[in-house]
């Protein structure tokens, strides 16, 4: 591959500490996107890794990988090497245990200076709880995101490792990484990057903390609105069991949702008033519930009535609206984002440690 074909982040070189967590996906994004990422395995094997029926982590695609002791001099000195001739270093450990091992920020910064040094926790550097074990709901929950996506304030468990691993956290040090290394690449001079999953979940829960300051009736609307229980924005489930997702929030949008369901909207009570809600959701869900899922989609789509399948994942694979887009390559997802010069894909498995160091070390790509 050219630089142009291997995706915007050609010839960018990681060292990934192994680690659960976000780091797995942030290295998978960051492999997708060109980078050259040699990932540094404990003598131990991995746990909760998710390996598909051949033994690869898709996850786990783009990366060469070494087993390092790091608890031993050899295993350092060899890290500290390859630390020299690389741009990013990203680890998952709690806060502590690079340093305890020999190889925090300040060892790392004496032999690349210019080094973006990315670290990913639940709880970040700092703070009471730095040094306690979580997963992606124990994080989470300080935020009040698991209020937020329950019912009616009841807080329920988000779908695992989505909101907090993936969002709050990958995501946040992807972007705190790039940011770094756009300096770095400025000034010569490198930085650490504290990604927490705290922190950013409840970044992406901005608008939500913003709306609490609000007039308490417009307040009660848009949580309302957003929660699930407005009959025009919510979930209705039709014949056959199946699901269709209704957000018909502008008045344009809800005339073509009430069209599609048959009804006469003048006969209808006014959606402005939220005393009207309850017969408004009981009028949608008996339509819904009178014909099968395929029925209500052949209705919706290609308008704008914004109705759309609540698809399982088993259907979203091979869906046609998926499929004219290109979504999945070999039933995973395909890389994201898009790039009209640098195209990206799925980084490759496989990749041999030996013949990436010498690249490194080399300075041949």
């Amino acid at each position: 591959m050219t630089a142009l074909t291997r995706g915007p982040l050609a010839g960018v070189r990681i060292i990934e500490i192994a680690g659960i967590g976000p780091l797995p996906f942030a290295g998978m994004l960051l492999a997708d996107l060109g980078a050259d990422i040699l990932r540094i395995d404990p003598p131990r094997p991995r746990e909760l890794q998710s390996a598909d029926a051949d033994g690869r982590d898709p996850v786990m695609r783009g990366r060469a990988a070494m087993t390092l002791d790091l608890k031993t001099d050899e295993g350092r000195d060899r890290l500290l090497g390859l630390v020299a001739v690389a741009d990013v270093l990203i680890e998952g450990l709690r806060p502590g245990k690079m340093e305890a091992l020999g190889l925090g920020p300040g060892a790392c910064f004496a032999r690349a200076p210019h080094l973006v040094y990315g670290r990913s926790t639940g709880w970040g550097q700092t703070g009471s709880l730095a040094a306690s074990a979580g997963h992606d709901p124990n994080y989470v929950s300080y935020t009040g995101a698991l209020s937020w996506l329950g019912a009616s304030g009841r807080p329920a468990m988000p779908p695992f490792g989505l909101v907090g691993d993936t969002a709050g956290g990958a995501l946040y040090l992807v972007v705190g990484v790039l940011a770094a290394l756009h300096h770095a690449r400025a000034t010569g001079t490198g930085q650490v990057v504290d990604a927490a999953i705290m922190d950013g979940t409840l970044s992406l829960m901005t608008g939500l903390y913003a709306m609490q300051d609000r007039d308490p009736a417009e307040r009660a609307r848009w949580h309302a609105t957003m929660g699930g229980s407005c009959p025009f924005a919510t979930l209705y489930e039709t014949a056959d069991g199946g699901f269709m997702a209704v957000c018909a929030l502008e008045s344009r949008f809800y005339a073509q949702f009430v069209e599609g369901l048959g009804l006469d909207a003048k006969a209808l009570p006014p959606r402005g008033d939220m005393a009207h809600w309850p017969a408004l959701r009981e009028q949608f869900a008996r339509s819904f519930r009178a014909k099968p899922r395929s029925h209500w989609e052949q209705i919706f789509t290609g308008t704008d009535a914004c109705v759309t399948a609540a698809l399982s994942i088993e259907e979203a694979r091979d869906h046609p609206i998926n499929a004219a887009r290109g979504a999945f390559a070999n039933g995973i997802p395909a890389a994201a984002p898009r790039f009209s010069v640098t195209a990206t894909g799925h980084a490759p498995q496989g990749l041999a440690a030996d013949a990436m160091i010498e690249r490194w070390q080399t300075g041949s790509g």
